[in-house]
């Protein structure tokens, strides 16, 4: 087998991003359509789907992805319009903080279904029409590095990001001899519309001081991953998380000390 750069092309296969109205989710969109693809977006909010869309040309439906029928009537119009999915970047998502004495059902219940209930909802419907079709996928699911470390604030969110992890291992098994694959992106500091409004200051001067890297990460970054994982380039990768991070998972909490550039953990 010789790779050729032919390979990382995405011509005649259509993708279906969630959550692709903006951040991360459009990034990838905007990267699986420069590579070939025929990309549909799914976004709750009816207007940075259609902004997201009409710069991408990609189709974009406006859906919540944590309701069923409305997943379904997606996927029945992005065949109808696009043909068969044979991408699918379950990128959806978000969060608020809930301390974990105060977290009540309902708010559990919330970042569940914004979190993961919608990763089972999509895969199982886009595999679906695979495995009647004889044809070979890609998922892509968007967990967090909260995921894979403790997340004071935020426990329901990382459970569920968690679960994101040990869902893409067992559908990767189980979807194999179908020939899809499952793996799912891992993402520390990137830089997105959201995370701005929420800094204070230069991101690289602060927060960025975490990454071993010692920047942010950029959507783009994320779509390069995606756009790897969902090319032949990686046709016997399954199964795996990756950390798109600038180092941040692998450190364990080691960073380099802004003021000295001496390794440390914990407090400097």
């Amino acid at each position: 087998m010789v790779i050729s750069p032919s390979d990382v092309l995405l011509t005649g296969r259509v993708a279906v991003v969630t959550g692709g109205g903006a951040g991360i989710g459009r990034g990838i969109a905007r990267g699986l359509a420069a590579f070939g693809a025929s990309v549909a977006i799914w976004e709750r909010d009816p207007d940075t789907c259609a902004a997201a869309a009409a710069e991408i040309g990609a189709l974009g439906l406006a859906v919540d992805v944590r309701d069923a029928a409305a997943v379904d009537a997606a996927l029945a119009r992005t065949e109808s319009e696009l043909g068969t999915v044979s991408v699918l970047v379950n990128n959806a998502g978000g969060t608020f903080r809930s301390a974990l004495l105060d977290t009540s059902e309902n708010g559990w219940d919330a970042l569940y279904r914004s979190n993961l209930r919608h990763v089972l909802l999509c895969t199982q419907r886009v595999a679906r029409r695979l495995v009647d079709a004889g044809e070979p996928g890609s998922v892509i699911n968007v967990t967090s590095i909260e995921g894979s470390r403790a997340a004071p604030g935020y426990a329901a969110y990382a459970a569920a990001k968690a679960g994101v992890v040990n869902y893409t291992q067992t559908a990767s098994f189980e979807l194999a001899p179908h020939r899809i694959r499952v793996n799912a992106l891992a993402p520390d500091l990137t830089m997105t519309e959201g995370l701005q409004a929420l800094a204070v200051g230069d991101l690289s001067e602060s927060m960025a001081q975490m990454v071993p890297m010692r920047r942010a990460g950029h959507v783009d970054e994320m779509a390069s991953a995606a756009v790897f994982l969902a090319s032949d380039m990686s046709s016997y990768i399954t199964g795996q998380t990756i950390h798109v991070d600038g180092g941040t998972e692998a450190s364990g909490g080691w960073y380099f000390h802004p003021a000295t550039g001496v390794p440390t953990l914990g407090p400097g």
